[in-house]
């Protein structure tokens, strides 16, 4: 499990998400990612979530929740797939490309919310810190931790997640919902600009 990343770790998974997605929007091979000479913190199994935005604006986010595969394996695939797979959008176009900007966030194992009440889950809730992934039978959904930016009242976060889900708003009072949480190490291509740690 990944649980830091330095600098130039973050600096290359960054790299790794640019050259992925742009190869694949322009339709090219992707060349054989080369794990063995990758540092070996990103070499270790770890989940991702690849967001892409354009001046603030969601344009992608795909990831995965259980790190299955190599950390850098995992970036990679999932820049390509919020490019082109997101079905809330339609794939990205090279013109676009420049304009995207790239955040990767690296997610720790999700455990259940410890909360005595399920009625209060809101209130056992870190607002800012917290991932959260809701599951009830086949439906399932995250939020990212940044989401608390736009969504700051625990309620109104747990409301609009179970929405996402296709639950009642009000699911994730009920016993029988889990709720999961998880922390994230995120970061953006605007690293790539600053100075090393």
């Amino acid at each position: 499990m990944v649980e830091n990343l330095s600098w130039n770790e973050k600096k290359i998974l960054l790299h790794i998400a640019r050259d992925a997605l742009t190869h694949a929007v322009q339709q090219k091979t992707n060349p054989e990612l080369k794990l063995k000479k990758l540092p070996r913190q990103i070499q270790n199994k770890g989940a991702s979530f690849v967001t892409l935005t354009i001046n603030g604006n969601l344009r992608g986010c795909i990831g995965s929740i259980e790190a299955v595969e190599p950390l850098a394996a995992d970036v990679r695939r999932h820049a390509v797939d919020a490019g082109l797979s997101d079905p809330r959008f339609p794939p990205v176009e090279p013109d676009e490309l420049e304009a995207i900007l790239i955040e990767i966030s690296i997610l720790t194992t999700p455990l259940p919310l410890e909360c005595p009440d399920p009625r209060e889950r809101a209130d056992c809730l870190k607002p800012g810190i917290d991932g959260v992934l809701i599951r009830s039978g086949i439906q399932r959904s995250t939020f990212l931790p940044q989401v608390w930016e736009k969504l700051p009242e625990p309620e109104q976060f747990l409301e609009y997640l179970c929405q996402k889900a296709y639950l009642p708003p009000q699911a994730w009072k009920q016993a029988d919902v889990e709720l999961l949480t998880y922390q994230v190490i995120h970061f953006d291509e605007e690293l790539l600009t600053s100075s090393s740690e």
